[in-house]
């Protein structure tokens, strides 16, 4: 077929109904985003549906869920409005050039929280305008979400040795163990006897023997074992893990108020002390390192706004305490 000979027929507006549907996933939030009335965004869909020859989205519990059909067309859509955008930012003022674009940097939460506020100041330096949207990703499933357009950038303790994306090394990331400063470990108390408080950051570093004397709580996505288990096997040592969650986010809740340890990536331990009060203290066992990377899919970088994120990040080169 003659692609020129397509009639496009319709006002390139409705492609921004589509992406604001299949990105907000509501009608309403649609609305609101492109700044139209709710009514006019079901003319589009209507519309769209008679272009296409399908629903394109269905109404589920949780709002609208794009078919088959339009999860193909959405980044040949997206692309395309992409394209029209960087042509008409070609001239316009630098704080104008990214008005009402958004890229997608998927990223576990410890990277969240340790990167994201100074990520998102040097962003708005380079390109104001523009916004970034967080997604959970990890290393066993980020390879799919690129390729799958689900997020355009992503950085990752690897996951991304693949020839369908690139990736580059932002630096090597370690592991620190967070306490809670004001409460003394198990067995310090004489019994019977109440535990004295110990004074905040009295604690300077933990033995070995401490360390699995305590209860422990686990990041994870799934099960009870992970990295720290297999380095204490090695040694002869078990430690009791007394709870397990997907979010580094909820360590101070399981902390805070307990002898319990958490033994997580050095980056994140440093950005929830910050905020927390909770104590960063050196592993007393050795762990290994990890590398940080940074991927994206090969041809995302014609893309200028996710150009210009990824050089952001890179030039920031976060690395590991």
């Amino acid at each position: 077929m003659d692609m020129n000979s397509i009639d496009i027929g319709f006002d390139l507006n409705v492609l921004r109904v589509f992406e604001a549907l299949h990105e907000e996933g509501s009608a309403t939030r649609a609305a609101l985003r492109l700044g139209v009335t709710q009514s006019a965004v079901s003319a589009a869909l209507a519309r769209l549906r008679r272009v296409y020859g399908d629903p394109l989205f269905t109404r589920t519990g949780r709002g609208l869920a794009p078919t088959l059909r339009a999860q193909e067309l959405k980044p040949v859509i997206s692309e395309a409005l992409n394209k029209c955008r960087e042509s008409l930012a070609l001239g316009a003022a630098p704080a104008a050039r990214y008005q009402g674009r958004s890229v997608v940097i998927g990223m576990s939460d410890d990277f969240e929280m340790a990167w994201g506020p100074t990520l998102l100041r040097a962003v708005a330096r380079r390109a104001p305008g523009l916004r970034l949207a967080f997604r959970q990703t990890h290393s066993q499933i980020v390879a799919e979400m690129l390729m799958g357009r689900e997020i355009d950038l992503a950085i990752t303790a690897g996951g991304l040795a693949t020839r369908w994306l690139s990736h580059e090394a932002l630096g090597e990331g370690g592991y620190a163990c967070l306490i809670d400063p004001e409460v003394p470990p198990p067995g310090d108390a004489a019994p019977g006897r109440a535990r004295p408080r110990a004074r905040k950051s009295a604690v300077r570093s933990l033995s070995v023997a401490e360390y699995v004397r305590r209860d422990h709580v686990l990041v994870s996505s799934g099960g009870f074992i992970g990295v720290v288990d297999e380095v204490l096997a090695a040694a002869g040592h078990k430690r009791r893990v007394i709870a397990s969650t997907t979010h580094f986010a909820a360590l101070p809740h399981w902390l805070k108020g307990t002898p319990a340890v958490a033994t997580l990536p050095a980056h994140a331990a440093h950005a929830i002390a910050q905020m927390s009060g909770l104590q960063v203290l050196p592993c007393p066992v050795e762990m290994p390192r990890f590398a940080i990377e940074l991927g994206w899919r090969t041809d995302a970088l014609r893309d200028s706004a996710i150009a210009d994120v990824r050089a952001v990040v890179a030039s920031l080169r976060p690395a590991g305490r």
